[in-house]
């Protein structure tokens, strides 16, 4: 069944706001809480988890992109229609600007409170690990680039597509267990343009002014993933679909 454009764009709406919701929720609110919270792997695992149930909730809908970078690396990959790429990001980044701001209405319930990184991403200074830039611009390059491996495989007309969203899932789980120490894992740049927005409005700018690395790696990482797997793994006969 083919769903409208507009009903396409809703569910990335919708499913990039879950995504950055219960991904960065779980970050701010259970990492650490109250002294032993869920940590590195209860944080992965969240957002591993909001890209598998959102897999089930809207895949047959939009696709179930939610992340830029994917948009793009299935474009080049020529699974995804270029006309519809910059619409699929206008939706992807609403959500995860409205899921942030969400969130700091629910972080600021609390009797005190500092907004800190609220689960922004950085390097350098900011970056949890203190990695350098050009040390986090190769992470995320080359995190982003095998996500984009991983979907494409999974979705491939080849594969049993109905393990899709597992394996979409744990690829991003495995991610961020490899990321978080280094940028606080971005691979997806709405995930990242929230949180540093409601950052920069409580008046510290850090986040935005670091914001451009996690559009242009991620981009990168998923435009050459898409590439690589259409020249040297794909047969051909794959549909432009998601």
């Amino acid at each position: 069944m083919q769903f409208s454009f507009s009903k396409r764009c809703i569910a990335e709406f919708f499913g990039t706001f879950w995504l950055v919701f219960a991904g960065c929720g779980a970050a701010l609110f259970a990492a650490t809480f109250p002294n032993t919270g869920i940590g590195f792997l209860g944080v992965s695992l969240a957002f591993g988890l909001t890209v598998l149930t959102m897999a089930y909730a809207v895949g047959h809908i939009s696709g179930c992109h939610l992340n830029p970078a994917v948009t793009l690396g299935l474009v080049a990959g020529k699974r995804f229609s270029a006309k519809e790429l910059l619409p699929y990001w206008a939706a992807q980044t609403l959500g995860a600007i409205v899921a942030s701001g969400v969130l700091y209405m629910i972080f600021a319930g609390r009797a005190t409170w500092s907004l800190d990184g609220f689960a922004s991403n950085g390097y350098a200074a900011h970056s949890p690990g203190g990695y350098n830039l050009l040390a986090c611009l190769v992470a995320e390059v080359v995190l982003t680039f095998f996500f984009i491996l991983v979907i494409m495989g999974a979705t491939d007309e080849r594969a049993s597509k109905a393990h899709a969203p597992l394996a979409i899932g744990l690829c991003l789980t495995l991610i961020n267990l490899v990321g978080i120490p280094i940028t606080n894992c971005s691979v997806n740049p709405a995930r990242s343009t929230g949180p540093a927005i409601v950052v920069a409005a409580g008046g510290n700018f850090w986040a935005l002014g670091q914001l451009w690395l996690f559009w242009v790696a991620p981009l990168a990482g998923g435009l050459l993933g898409g590439l690589f797997y259409k020249a040297a793994l794909a047969d051909g006969s794959t549909p432009a679909t998601t």
